[in-house]
């Protein structure tokens, strides 16, 4: 409890890290027994520093959940611990490669994370290259307003009704990117939205499937976007997080995440006897005897 920690130590103080991480490796966000979740190397590594004796105690919390295999820029834990320098000096020398801390923020003894922020921006990242980007921005732009997206998520209990403050697709280095702002979402839900883009971007669907939907109509199967190409980019708080340096550990891991995903795309156009995404042309293929 932040009462006995206080009784032991009165300066404690409260803590926003801001947080990215690749999420190939771990089994989502929130802590799982038997798991490696992103919480959990979090917490890891806040106990290894003493910054508290338990989660509990450190008030840990975060931001938001993101599933197995979802990435984020912009995710956000808050802890309180009676040693902040401790904690904002080594901190990232005790993350794990796949998971650092961009930025940090002292903020009020009963900040949430979760409840005090004012909205959350995802990024989809689509795969493929011969997507339709115009028709699939103006199908993006339908989600902008407050409607029960019921047929675009999971609500799982939770009230379907969201309100969308920007949605839009634009290209970037040759990739069609689907981003989305939003006070608060639902479970799956900007996956299913990704998902009705790329029909709407291959022709598969006119772009009214984005309004039609939100009418409540609820023709066409629509399946969840493929977690790998979802960024929780951002978590707005109306104040500035102090920039922090992942650390070489970090970008070491990255730059290596990089190269091998440009080698693995390079490999697979050659091998698909395509243009090479990385700008070279495959050879051409000698006639065998």
């Amino acid at each position: 409890m932040e009462e006995d920690l206080a009784q032991d130590h009165p300066e404690v103080t409260r803590l926003a890290f801001r947080c990215g991480y690749i999420g190939d490796r771990f089994s989502g966000s929130q802590v799982q027994s038997g798991a490696r979740t992103v919480e959990g190397e979090f917490i890891a590594a806040c106990l290894r520093l003493s910054l508290f004796p338990d989660p509990r105690a450190g008030r840990f919390q975060a931001a938001g959940r993101t599933d197995r295999g979802v990435h984020a820029r912009g995710q956000v834990f808050c802890i309180s611990t009676p040693f902040p320098d401790r904690a904002i000096n080594l901190l990232r020398y005790h993350l794990p490669a796949d998971l650092w801390v961009t930025g940090v923020a002292r903020v009020a003894p009963g900040f949430h994370p979760r409840h005090g922020a004012i909205h959350r921006t995802y990024r989809y990242f689509f795969g493929e290259r011969d997507l339709d980007v115009q028709p699939m921005d103006r199908a993006a732009r339908a989600f902008e307003g407050t409607f029960d997206f019921s047929l675009f998520a999971r609500p799982d209990g939770r009230d379907p009704v969201r309100t969308v403050l920007s949605a839009r697709v634009f290209e970037e280095s040759g990739i069609v990117v689907f981003e989305v702002r939003a006070e608060s979402f639902l479970w799956h839900m900007v996956r299913y939205m990704a998902s009705a883009l790329r029909l709407v971007g291959t022709g598969e669907a006119d772009e009214k499937l984005v309004s039609s939907r939100l009418s409540g109509d609820p023709r066409g199967r629509l399946s969840p976007a493929p977690p790998g190409g979802l960024v929780l980019w951002d978590v707005s708080y109306g104040f500035p997080f102090d920039p922090l340096d992942a650390g070489k550990k970090a970008r070491t891991y990255l730059e290596r995440e990089y190269v091998s995903s440009r080698v693995r795309a390079c490999v697979a156009g050659h091998l698909a006897d395509d243009a090479c995404p990385c700008g070279s042309l495959a050879p051409p293929r000698e006639e065998i005897p």
